[in-house]
């Protein structure tokens, strides 16, 4: 599978945006994508998780009511909406997909990753 990540930008804090991430090539049959982030200099941490059917969200502790996970009912598109971002979101966003129906937190459960997409929020 085949992922693009898109709408990475600046964004003062307390503002939202939405990035998304287009899937393509050979799909899975049943799998899950999820949202991992970097900041410089630090470990890339797992942020949210979505079945590829749309069910069984997972989140962060540190995004959970901030930031929320779905899928396009009708493209092959999932999005991570984020809002009341902070200085600390401030991150490289990737997204990553993997065979199979568990929504796993863990980075190495991933097979497929994204480039990845710039988040910077100001304070």
């Amino acid at each position: 599978v085949q992922l693009v990540e898109s709408g990475g930008g600046l964004v003062q804090a307390g503002g939202s945006l939405r990035l998304s991430c287009e899937a393509s090539g050979r799909p899975f049959s049943n799998g899950v994508m999820a949202w991992f982030r970097q900041a410089s200099g630090k470990e890339r941490e797992f942020v949210a998780a979505i079945q590829w059917s749309g069910s069984q969200p997972r989140y962060a502790d540190s995004v959970k009511g901030r930031f929320s996970i779905s899928k396009d009912s009708d493209k092959s598109t999932w999005y991570l909406q984020m809002n009341s971002l902070i200085p600390e979101d401030t991150a490289v966003y990737y997204c990553a997909a993997r065979e199979g129906e568990y929504v796993s937190s863990l980075e190495n459960r991933y097979s497929d990753w994204g480039q990845g997409t710039h988040v910077t929020v100001s304070s």
